[in-house]
């Protein structure tokens, strides 16, 4: 669709290159109509506050994972709004990159206001409860 500017994969390489981070990009300004931008807003204040994985925009597509920190997740129907709340629950530190967002290209949107609500309030649900069952890090030594 063209909203994300493929040379900003480069920052999110580095910074996981100088971190070992799993590192997600949010959009620094939102190139979206003022409905998408409002009912973002409210969901990813709603997503952090019972969440608190710390990351301001769930919806931008540019993240960085290592594979067998992914692998190691649970698989659920758009999981991709929780990725940083996860991957924290699986004791995988998280850091955020502000990246350029651009309008649509091409596309539409399989998103609307109405679907993403409640579907959104179920899964936040859902990981909150999760979150509350991590089990923590394990120290292993050598025999």
């Amino acid at each position: 669709d063209g909203q994300n500017d493929p040379a900003d994969i480069r920052l999110l390489w580095e910074h996981y290159q100088a971190t070992g981070a799993a590192v997600m990009g949010q959009r620094a300004v939102r190139r979206d109509n003022f409905v998408r931008r409002w009912s973002s807003k409210v969901a990813n204040a709603l997503r952090r506050a019972m969440l608190r994985d710390g990351v301001r925009d769930t919806g931008c597509s540019l993240k960085l994972i290592p594979t067998a920190a992914y692998r190691a997740l649970p698989y659920f129907d758009h999981m991709h709004r929780f990725l940083p709340a996860l991957l924290l629950r699986a004791h995988v530190p998280v850091e955020a990159v502000d990246v350029s967002h651009r309008p649509r290209e091409r596309g539409a949107s399989k998103y609307g206001f109405w679907g993403r609500l409640w579907v959104g309030v179920f899964d936040v649900l859902g990981v909150w409860w999760l979150s509350r069952r991590a089990l923590p890090p394990v120290a292993v030594q050598e025999c």
